[in-house]
């Protein structure tokens, strides 16, 4: 059986039938051209400049399959803000032959939400509380992904590094290793140039002109991350600050 076959989610097709005439999704660059995608590795990264439809496409992938739109488990029922897109209804996941054992949708903007509901559902289960808000902010972001990531899950994650420190992403690129050994798949929108290093996976660059795969070091993380560590005092001087 080839590697696409043993993914969890194998393509989407959008169908712009069910958008209206007047949505914003259409002035999306990235979006507007796209029909269908096709998913090759158990990691897809989502690059790309802020609005350029990372987040909006991931979010409407979570929703059809299933999560919540604020985040975390299938289970989980709760709403504060109802803000996702409608790009859901006129997506359609095509699922492969294995089915997903857990999973997990992580948006870095309604982390706190998350927490809270993360520990009402844990009272109700044999594992207790949590009590994320009783640690740091990076040191509970770790600690839920690290508590919900399992073998031959599926997880959606938007921008896991916001709150982690470079040490801990590595942390968290390692996790995401050993989880995709055990048969997991992942779609991670992010700006990280430590987790978009991740060996074998598939980096998407979303722009103005549309959805292309790209190469780590084509990635803009990448590039505008080594211009700075290089030239440090250059690009201060270009921006006026030295």
């Amino acid at each position: 059986m080839n590697e696409q076959a043993e993914l969890l989610i194998r393509s989407l097709r959008i169908d712009w039938a069910a958008v209206a005439d007047d949505s914003y999704l259409r002035g999306i660059g990235a979006l507007a051209g796209l029909q269908e995608m096709q998913f090759r590795k158990p990691v897809t990264f989502f690059a790309g400049e802020n609005g350029s439809g990372k987040s909006t496409l991931l979010e409407a992938i979570a929703i059809a399959y299933g999560f919540n739109p604020e985040g975390g488990t299938r289970n989980y029922q709760f709403s504060t803000y109802d803000s996702h897109s409608g790009l859901c209804e006129a997506l359609h996941l095509t699922k492969g032959v294995r089915r997903a054992e857990w999973g997990y949708f992580l948006r870095a903007e309604s982390f706190y939400n998350v927490a809270t509901a993360e520990e009402a559902y844990s009272m109700l289960s044999n594992r207790g509380p949590e009590y994320y808000h009783r640690r740091s902010h990076g040191e509970s972001f770790l600690k839920l992904l690290q508590s919900n990531f399992r073998e031959n899950g599926i997880y959606l994650l938007d921008e896991p590094e916001a709150a982690l420190s470079p040490q801990r992403q590595l942390t968290l690129l390692l996790e995401i290793a050993r989880c995709v050994k055990a048969g997991a798949q992942f779609f991670i929108a992010t700006h990280s140039p430590i987790l978009l290093g991740l060996p074998d996976a598939e980096i998407l660059c979303f722009d103005d002109t549309g959805i292309r795969p790209c190469a780590y070091e084509d990635t803009e993380s990448y590039q505008v991350t080594k211009m700075f560590l290089e030239h440090r005092g250059a690009v201060l001087r270009q921006l006026e600050i030295l």
